[in-house]
């Protein structure tokens, strides 16, 4: 059975696979719907994602709106990244926190970032990054926030950035506090 670790935040999950290694190499389950399940959380996953991006690159923050918001189970395949997640739900008591965990090929390890959150990571190491997704992708839908907004202060771990022209043009946390609300 895998360890689950409930996060600071409510309803973010760390997982940890049992890794069985032998001389051949390693074997671990990658995803049980009874993990989860356990922790309460239902999702049937509709959309699995994959990206490789080189060391220093940062994606995000994203998230999607109303009928298509998503949550998700990510991890990475190969290499290291800082997996960064920002509450973005109105009513939250933690609404505008951050957190933040290093995922890697070698530890295994997911977090499952529920609907109402924006997410992100830094690439570390090259990278393979993969996760499921709760709903479709629906371009009308997706929204984010700045990736280096000040008043977010996250240490992306790494020296010199390199990012989308897209994920510099989205709105600060207050711009977006102040033309949404939250999500």
């Amino acid at each position: 059975m895998a360890q689950v670790i409930k996060a600071p935040l409510e309803g973010v999950l760390e997982i940890f696979p049992r890794i069985f290694e032998d001389q051949r190499g390693y074997f671990f389950e990658s995803f049980r719907a009874d993990w989860l399940e356990a922790a309460g959380v239902t999702h049937g996953w509709v959309q699995d994602n994959q990206s490789y991006s080189q060391r220093g690159t940062v994606r995000g923050l994203h998230f999607q709106r109303g009928e298509y918001a998503q949550a998700k189970l990510v991890r990475v395949i190969q290499g290291k990244v800082l997996d960064v997640i920002v509450d973005l739900r109105k009513d939250s008591p933690t609404f505008g926190k951050k957190y933040s965990v290093i995922l890697d090929g070698e530890r295994n390890n997911l977090m499952y970032v529920p609907t109402g959150f924006a997410h992100g990571f830094s690439v570390l190491e090259d990278a393979i990054f993969a996760y499921k997704c709760s709903n479709y992708y629906h371009k009308e839908s997706e929204g984010g926030i700045l990736w280096n907004d000040p008043t977010l202060n996250i240490d992306w771990q790494v020296s010199e950035p390199i990012t989308s022209e897209k994920d510099s043009d989205w709105p600060t946390l207050e711009e977006f506090r102040h033309s949404e609300g939250g999500l």
